[in-house]
């Protein structure tokens, strides 16, 4: 985890079975903790945010659950940065995230890079898992008038 990941104030970490389940868990998860946060309904941030969580969940649940009996969420937050990551433990490393990726990850890199997004993928130290990192800058949401 990189410091400035790290010296965000908001932290949360959910840790749940690799079932297909868990994709609605993880966004209602991140829905209620974002809202806390200040990144609510209605901030330009939460859509993006909201369908790579939940895209990053499906992936692990298709493709580890047979190695990483459960996924670990972790969700941070600063005044100008929200950052999350997905981890499970199958070994597989995705590389660097491209819109030419292909199904889910195409997805996932466009949103992204879309709302301003950077992307890292970190091995865990044994070569049997990796975490994804996706951070967001926050903007103010727009006033309605």
């Amino acid at each position: 985890m990189s410091s400035a990941t790290a010296a965000l104030p908001h932290r949360h970490v959910l840790t749940v079975p690799t079932l297909p389940a868990a994709v609605r868990v993880v966004r209602e998860t991140a829905e209620m903790t974002f809202a806390e946060w200040g990144i609510a309904a209605g901030h330009p941030a939460l859509g993006p945010a909201l369908l790579i969580l939940s895209e990053l969940v499906t992936n692990s649940v298709r493709h580890a659950a047979d190695t990483s009996p459960s996924l670990t969420v972790t969700f941070a937050a600063g005044d100008d940065t929200l950052a999350f990551a997905v981890h499970d433990r199958h070994p597989h490393h995705p590389g660097v995230l491209a819109a030419t990726a292909g199904g889910g990850l195409a997805v996932i890199a466009e949103v992204m890079t879309a709302a301003g997004g950077t992307c890292v993928v970190r091995r865990d130290a044994d070569g049997g898992g990796k975490s994804v990192w996706i951070t967001l800058p926050l903007q103010p949401a727009k006033a309605t008038p």
